[in-house]
C-alpha cells in the first residue's frame, strides 16, 4: 500500500516557501494559503514572544507559521499517530525547537493542562462538530487579551462570553478571529 502524501507551503516568516508533507487523512484539509495570508494579516503578521495552542494540528500549517512568524512557543496536539509522526518529521526538518509536540486527545488536552496562550488555533474535524463543547473550555486557557482563531463548515451560534473580532468565509468554510467579551 502505497502511502500519498499531501504538501503544503510556509507561506512566510522564516521558513517561507518551505514545504511541509502530512499524510492522506479524511479529516485533514489543511488551512488553505489564502486564508492563512488572512489570519496571519489579522494577527499583525508578526508573533514574536507569543505563546500558541495549535489544538487540532492535522497537517501543522497553521503552528508551523506561527512558529515561523516569531511564536515563542507553539503547543500542536493531534491524536493520530500518523499525522503525529508527519508533524514531528517536519520539526525536525525545520529545526522548530519552539515548537512541542503531542500525540492526544484535543479534549483530554484541555482539561489537563493548566497552560495559558496569547493564540488558539482551533480547527478540528467538522464531522465531529466539536466546537460548542470546546469553546466553554477556552477562556481558561487564554491569556489577557489572548484570539482564538476558528475555524468551521457554516455557521455555529456562539455564546455571550465571545465576541467576533474578524470573520470571513471562503467556500463553505467559515473562519473567525474571536476575543472574551469581558476579562476577570
Amino acid at each position: 500500500m502505497t502511502l500519498i502524501q499531501g504538501k503544503i507551503r510556509i507561506i512566510g516568516g522564516q521558513w517561507r516557501s518551505r514545504l511541509l508533507t502530512f499524510p492522506e487523512h479524511p479529516d485533514l484539509r489543511p488551512t488553505s494559503d489564502r486564508i492563512r495570508e488572512t489570519v496571519f494579516n489579522w494577527l499583525e503578521q508578526d508573533l514574536s514572544g507569543l505563546h500558541c495552542l495549535d489544538l487540532f494540528a492535522g497537517s501543522g500549517a497553521l503552528g508551523f507559521e506561527a512558529a515561523s512568524r516569531g511564536a515563542a512557543q507553539v503547543v500542536m496536539v493531534d491524536n493520530d499517530a500518523r499525522v503525529y509522526k508527519a508533524l514531528k518529521e517536519n520539526k525536525e526538518k525545520l529545526q522548530a525547537m519552539q515548537v512541542e509536540l503531542l500525540l492526544m486527545n484535543a479534549l483530554n488536552f484541555m482539561k489537563s493542562d493548566a497552560r495559558k496562550f496569547d493564540v488558539i488555533f482551533l480547527d478540528p474535524p467538522y464531522r465531529l462538530d466539536l466546537l460548542p463543547g470546546l469553546m466553554p473550555l477556552l477562556p481558561s486557557h487564554l491569556e489577557q487579551g489572548g484570539l482564538v482563531y476558528s475555524e468551521s463548515r457554516g455557521i455555529w451560534n456562539l455564546d455571550q462570553q465571545w465576541k467576533i473580532r474578524r470573520s470571513a468565509k471562503a467556500g463553505t468554510v467559515r473562519y473567525q478571529l474571536l476575543e472574551l467579551a469581558h476579562y476577570g
